[in-house]
């Protein structure tokens, strides 16, 4: 845990979840910017303020005096929050949640938003906060400067009005956007994507993705050829398995093994409202008469133990902007409590990833299904 210091206050902040040996801050030079930034210019923060993308509430915290809402994508962003007030002796109530898929329930005077790393999140959020915001709302957003591009500029100017950008500090940048009376653009999301005629399936699916769901304007190729090998390969009985698809996307991995096991329960588990959601209407469109459960959660977080028949699992080898394992890591310990004895855990990740050490040590087995040049699937079971 760390201190932030900035005119608001001072504040002890901790990233979520607390991961051993983790030096990262909760915040960063953008956060430290902003905050500055409304000090200095002693910018009203009176009336309803919405704060976007904070990532473990860092702004909320130092703002909670003023009872700003925070809208996100993030599960963990929403633990976070919770975390950060609790830890500041602040009331959970300071720090109203807003998932992805909301909306505002009034008019926006204050809007500070952190640049997301998908230019197509900020493009959805823009579009979904615009209906809210006037010519005297202050919308201010902040990032380190590699994440602010010309076209992020340009998507400021055609979906909200006139914009201009800060000096740097410390490697951040703040934008500026003026409320301007225009013609917009349609909102492109959720994008949709067809599935006719892939080696992996018999029938045709057409997938909904919204804008922060990870490939969502095509299928990657991890996931195709997991897909493909699971076609392939035995993977459980006809019986009625329990299947969880661990950090599901837009469900595509999910759907698949309900057309292949006919008599699944299939779960479908992510850490991003925007994914789950995918699933869900996914998963209703190709199977209307079947049901599912939709879980947003860390990993496998508030699963039962000894549940599941059979994980499915793509797991991402970053957070926000940290490249790493640990997520991989975290996935893998905790499918192995949620597994049942004898319950299988496929696992397709990048060859030089090194999965196979790990899912060794902590199910004591790891066979290698398949492999090309990029990518490997893996099985681990509990015994």
């Amino acid at each position: 845990m760390e201190q932030l210091c900035v005119p608001q206050g001072q504040f002890q902040l901790s990233r979520y979840p607390h991961r051993e040996k983790d030096t990262l801050r909760a915040w960063d030079a953008a956060d430290e910017y902003i905050l500055n930034h409304l000090a200095d210019e002693q910018i009203p923060l009176s009336g309803n303020i919405l704060i976007l993308n904070d990532s473990f509430g860092a702004l909320s915290t130092a703002l909670a005096a003023h009872n700003p809402a925070m809208m996100s994508d993030s599960f963990l962003a929403e633990q976070g929050l919770k975390q950060n007030l609790l830890q500041n002796g602040l009331e959970e109530t300071r720090g109203r949640f807003l998932n992805s898929l909301e909306t505002p329930d009034k008019p926006l005077d204050l809007v500070l938003l952190k640049i997301p790393k998908s230019h197509s999140m900020l493009e959805e959020q823009l579009h979904r906060i615009r209906p809210f915001v006037h010519t005297g709302t202050k919308i201010i957003a902040g990032a380190m400067t590699k994440l602010v591009h010309t076209n992020t500029l340009k998507l400021f100017e055609r979906i909200i009005g006139p914009t201009k950008t800060s000096l740097a500090v410390k490697k951040a940048r703040l934008i500026f956007s003026d409320v301007a009376d225009l013609k917009l653009p349609d909102n492109p999301y959720p994008l949709t994507l067809d599935l006719k005629g892939e080696q992996f399936t018999h029938n045709h699916y057409t997938l909904s993705n919204h804008a922060n769901v990870f490939s969502r304007e095509s299928m990657d190729i991890g996931s195709r050829f997991f897909l493909q090998i699971l076609q392939q390969e035995k993977v459980g009985s006809d019986e009625d398995l329990s299947i969880v698809d661990l950090g599901c996307g837009n469900g595509v991995v999910g759907v698949i093994a309900t057309e292949r096991f006919p008599n699944a329960q299939l779960h479908f588990v992510d850490e991003s409202y925007m994914a789950v959601d995918s699933a869900r209407i996914n998963f209703q469109r190709a199977f209307p008469e079947r049901e599912a459960r939709f879980t947003a959660t860390d990993c496998l977080a508030g699963l039962e133990a000894n549940s599941a028949d059979l994980i499915l699992n793509n797991p991402p080898f970053h957070q926000q902007n940290v490249v790493g394992d640990f997520i991989a890591l975290q996935m893998f310990k905790e499918s192995r409590k949620v597994l049942k004895k004898g319950g299988a855990l496929w696992v397709v990740g990048n060859r030089h990833l090194g999965y196979h050490a790990a899912l060794k040590r902590l199910f004591g087995n790891c066979t290698l299904v398949a492999s090309n040049k990029k990518f490997v699937v893996l099985k681990a079971v509990k015994r």
